[in-house]
């Protein structure tokens, strides 16, 4: 009885690691270059820069992607709730052309960056990307301070804001 225990406490402190919060973001994450919507270069980390001192609802997504549509009523639903946050939207689509033309179709209102290299390239591994959309948020002095969410009406992502208004 007491190996079990020992084997559940132990198996307990492995899974609570493993699903602990990143609060910062790795070094490949803030290397990466990025294209901006006037189609120049820009790394992660000059982004976090330009906005440090707000809070930051990072959305990844692509055009694409049909969930992340489906939750863009949700994303602006959001956004008229707490206006004072930056709301960066980092697509993972694969060319320029067509992800200028989803944030054009869906009305996608906020700060928009393009990764190189889509969801299993560096960026998307260097934030465990397994599904969009996925929801970050960033504190004032550029910790993360939510890692994931899939929706941009979960409690955890409003609990949240909350907490960092």
């Amino acid at each position: 009885m007491k190996k079990i225990i020992t084997l559940l406490a132990f198996t307990f402190s492995i899974l609570s690691c493993t699903n602990a919060q990143q609060t910062e973001f790795k070094k490949e994450a803030l290397e990466n270059v990025m294209t901006t919507t006037d189609n120049t270069s820009i790394t992660f980390q000059d982004i976090l820069n330009k906005y440090k001192g707000k809070t930051i609802v990072i959305d990844v997504w692509a055009s694409w992607c049909s969930d992340c549509i489906k939750g863009m009523p949700k994303v602006k639903t959001l956004q008229e709730q707490y206006p004072d946050a930056i709301y960066l939207f980092i697509s993972m689509d694969k060319n320029y052309d067509a992800w200028i033309k989803g944030i054009t179709k869906y009305d996608v209102k906020g700060e928009h960056y393009l990764t190189s290299d889509g969801m299993k390239g560096v960026f998307g591994k260097s934030i465990n990307l397994d599904w969009i959309p996925r929801y970050m948020v960033v504190d004032k002095e550029g910790k993360i301070a939510l890692f994931k969410v899939i929706e941009a009406d979960d409690n955890k992502l409003i609990e949240t804001l909350n907490k960092l208004k």
